[in-house]
């Protein structure tokens, strides 16, 4: 069985070679407001479950970076929750990942250099760094919403958490180690 891919083969916009598509978010950046039902953070939330199994993932547009990346920081953001408590923890939590200082493509400490090319200049730097910090944001938002999916024990889902120990693509946007 292959790999989901994107559906978001159209971008409006490219930033270095990653899909620079439209969001439903309330976070202000460069991304475009997308007014459907479902947006690229939702397709890629979808998949988690069956895409986090495979090794190796074939990249057919470049939506499907936007994809590898939004999976990779789901793993970091179940990593967190998993640690939380309660569903006011995992706010918080998730709002401190979503602004930390994180690597682009093109920086050494970036994971996934061999597949994304760097951005061409400094606005686009700019533009890649905001894009991929609102991603983050309603990423971590979303998330919340579908760990802590149960209001009566305020407890996360084991079935989102039994994913924390998986890797897509034998790959982590964290350091080793943390």
């Amino acid at each position: 069985m292959p790999a989901y891919h994107s559906k978001f083969t159209n971008p409006p916009m490219l930033v270095g070679n990653m899909a620079l598509v439209p969001l439903r978010t309330t976070y202000k950046g460069p991304a475009p407001k997308d007014t459907s039902d479902s947006d690229i953070i939702d397709e890629a939330i979808y998949y988690f479950k069956a895409n986090i199994f495979f090794r190796s993932y074939e990249i057919k547009s470049e939506a499907d970076r936007t994809l590898i990346y939004i999976t990779l920081y789901i793993s970091e953001c179940l990593k967190k929750l998993q640690r939380c408590s309660s569903k006011n923890a995992a706010q918080k939590e998730m709002y401190t990942l979503g602004i930390s200082n994180f690597p682009i493509p093109g920086e050494s400490q970036f994971p996934l250099n061999a597949m994304f090319t760097k951005p061409a200049n400094r606005n686009e730097d700019d533009t890649m760094r905001a894009y991929l910090q609102q991603i983050r944001q309603e990423t971590g938002v979303r998330m919340i919403e579908k760990v802590f999916d149960n209001p009566q024990t305020d407890k996360p889902s084991k079935w989102w958490l039994c994913f924390v120990k998986r890797k897509f693509m034998e790959k982590s946007l964290s350091a080793p180690g943390q």
